[in-house]
């Protein structure tokens, strides 16, 4: 439970509403019935998530007390120092708990006759196979770095795990190193099967069984090793080289974002306290950081790749990503479209519409142009090679990418370089703006003009993401619509012109206007003697002016439901200012990702997707699209599927002014909205 003391009457803070979010993953690790892997899975999400969390938002607020401002006007009413404090309490308690769950889950597995061993429970028939494994994988690429007051302690890698060793000498001295656990390995080491027993050793617990190999050349009476990790501020700096390029730039931003000031300090509690003390002061900590102690393993996040060892019981059942009914992969989506509009909804319908309709535009000898946004790619990028192969075909190929996507510039990089080698026409953004919007048009020769074809979506165009956040891509041959998204590309060129438009809602000259008029029309509404409406779904609301309307709204009798995965700083259902407003969080196995936005009811519901979450950077400092619907099937279905997410009562979570994520329960059929929503698709395509 959050303190009161941490909100003011008005807003909860973005931080501790952040946290929130991330309790309500844990609380997925803890529930005895999601599958056991599953559950370590999510412990792996949480951790991954509160890493992301350190080198962003808590470096911000620690850069603010640095800079020896207050920072209550931004923080939701509370001083910058006082809320490092409070995010360090909460994250303390965080970490116990899952610690505890991360011993739960261990009991559990055992009865499955799963056993993670440590390097004490190797028993014979394991030895070897781990010291061949260690000569044969591990140790020629181990980076093991001796202390001592000659050597300055080099800058530990920022997320990355640290083996601390101590090293207690015959002649009495001590003598510490620090074995570095890279990015990248595989941190659970499967070993051979025991009477039909999994056993499972982590790569810290091989590295503690081999300590005798690794310091062999050391005379020492006793050795111990404990892990510690680091994060760093995140936060991208700039050179001001004018002879780089801006790729270049980046290129090397990235890279000393390794070398960052360090804001979190992690480390197993059962370390020594001279070792401990000799690290802090090696490393600078200082009483602005967060020092969590933590159990035996850090980086938990690697748990997200968890080995399945065959246990399908054991993990969610994968579906089977379906089609759209009416739209055949077989056959033209180009012509498909032109008759009517289209909606994929991921992970429920298949990814393979996008690289189905770009592979067609990259063949089709009518099509002149693509112009498209990225935000985050794949790894290894179907979408990428589709533009390139349209460039090789002497397509007018215009790609707008986002390098600064956070924590996935090095992928963008690399498929920037890639795309431009093949001649495609680089757009690196707009100076002072990042383009978050997900948007393609193309423009094909039928006859004597060019028509266009496009799709708008919620989410990113990234085959992996695709299978695990939920989404919203409209295609659509809607001539006025795909004009405006043109006229977005021509800003990318001449971002001096503002742009009018009368279908689209574009950050950052008009989000925050017209949303406030479709919010007033609903308070008109109630004015009238009427019933306004609003509806909307989306990942976060920290933007306080559109906190401030929607209260308005709620005061003027506007019934307003609201679905929130992550940060809320709205604070629902108070008298006299939010009483007519409910929210939920939804968190399950697929991340919910989608934003829309719908404005009364009936015939003249007002439907949009949107790229653009109501926080001030999607409002004020982003390239974001928000898009009506028209197609009057596609517009019941973002209907329908919403109306089943307002109905889940079994992964959703009341917001409230109680902040204890609990879970919504009623005396109605059970909803599970994300199982529920893909039988709604498996109906559609029958009948």
């Amino acid at each position: 439970m959050i303190d009161t003391e941490t909100i003011n009457d008005t807003y909860i803070n973005r931080e501790i509403s952040w946290i929130q979010f991330n309790a309500r993953v844990l609380q997925e690790a803890s529930d005895e019935k999601v599958p056991l892997i599953e559950r370590l899975r999510f412990l792996g999400i949480f951790s991954n998530n509160l890493d992301e969390f350190f080198k962003v938002r808590y470096a911000t607020v620690k850069r603010i007390v640095e800079v020896g401002k207050g920072g209550k006007n931004q923080l939701g009413g509370i001083k910058a120092k006082e809320l490092l404090d409070i995010i360090t309490q909460i994250v303390i308690k965080q970490q116990a708990e899952s610690i505890r769950i991360l011993e739960e889950v261990d009991k559990e597995l055992k009865k499955e006759h799963i056993y993670i061993i440590d390097e004490t429970q190797v028993d014979s028939n394991q030895h070897d196979f781990i010291k061949n494994y260690f000569f044969q994988n591990v140790s020629s690429a181990l980076v093991t770095i001796i202390l001592n007051d000659l050597v300055k302690l080099p800058n530990l890698k920022d997320s990355a795990a640290y083996l601390t060793v101590k090293m207690q000498m015959k002649d009495g001295t001590k003598q510490f190193g620090l074995i570095e656990i890279p990015k990248g390995v595989e941190r659970f080491i499967v070993l051979p099967k025991q009477n039909g027993h999994n056993y499972i050793i982590m790569y810290d617990d091989l590295l503690r069984y081999c300590l005798s190999d690794i310091f062999s050349i050391f005379d020492y009476e006793s050795i111990s090793a404990h892990m510690i990790k680091i994060t760093r501020d995140a936060e991208l700096d700039f050179e001001s080289d004018l002879s780089k390029s801006f790729i270049e730039k980046l290129s090397d931003s990235v890279k000393h974002r390794e070398i960052g000031d360090p804001v979190r300090f992690v480390y197993d509690k059962t370390i020594d306290q001279d070792t401990l003390e000799y690290l802090m002061n090696q490393m600078g900590i200082d009483n602005t950081d967060s020092v969590i102690p933590g159990g035996r393993y850090h980086n938990k996040r690697d748990y997200m790749s968890f080995p399945s060892l065959g246990r399908t019981d054991l993990m969610y059942e994968k579906i089977k990503p379906l089609e759209v009914k009416g739209l055949s992969l077989k056959s033209s989506l180009f012509k498909a479209i032109a008759e009517k509009d289209y909606m994929v909804h991921a992970p429920y319908h298949t990814f393979t519409y996008i690289i189905k309709f770009l592979r067609e535009a990259a063949l089709d000898p009518k099509v002149k142009t693509i112009k498209i946004t990225i935000y985050r790619l794949a790894e290894i990028s179907h979408v990428a090679s589709a533009l390139i192969n349209a460039a090789i075909n002497g397509k007018a190929v215009t790609v707008s990418i986002e390098l600064r996507a956070r924590f996935d510039e090095e992928a963008n990089i690399y498929y920037a370089e890639q795309m431009k080698k093949e001649g495609v026409n680089l757009h690196f953004g707009v100076p002072g703006l990042k383009v978050h919007s997900k948007m393609c048009v193309i423009e094909r020769e039928e006859g004597k003009k060019l028509k266009r074809y496009g799709f708008i979506s919620t989410g990113n165009f990234n085959e992996s993401t695709a299978k695990i956040y939920t989404d919203y891509t409209l295609f659509t041959y809607n001539q006025p619509i795909l004009k405006e998204v043109n006229k977005i590309f021509n800003f990318f060129e001449t971002n001096y012109r503002v742009y009018t438009y009368k279908h689209l809602i574009v950050s950052p000259h008009y989000t925050e206007k017209k949303f406030f008029k479709l919010i007033d029309e609903q308070i008109k509404e109630c004015k009238k003697g009427n019933e306004g409406y609003i509806r909307v779904k989306m990942n976060s609301l920290s933007n306080y002016a559109m906190v401030d309307k929607l209260y308005e709204a709620s005061n003027a009798g506007v019934k307003i439901d609201m679905i929130i995965r992550g940060i809320c700083c709205l604070i629902p259902g108070i008298k006299g200012m939010s009483e007519n407003i409910r929210v939920i969080s939804i968190v399950d196995k697929f991340l919910e990702h989608p934003r829309i936005y719908m404005f009364g009811k009936g015939d003249n519901v007002k439907v949009y997707i949107s790229s653009a979450d109501w926080m001030t950077r999607n409002i004020h400092n982003r390239v974001e699209v928000s898009c009506p619907i028209y197609d009057p099937d596609v517009k019941q279905e973002v209907i329908d599927t919403f109306n089943i997410c307002w109905s889940d009562n079994v992964k959703a979570r009341l917001i409230n002014t109680s902040k204890e994520n609990e879970y919504r329960t009623n005396n109605n059929p059970k909803v599970r909205s994300q199982v529920a929503i893909y039988d709604y698709y498996l109906e559609k395509l029958k009948n």
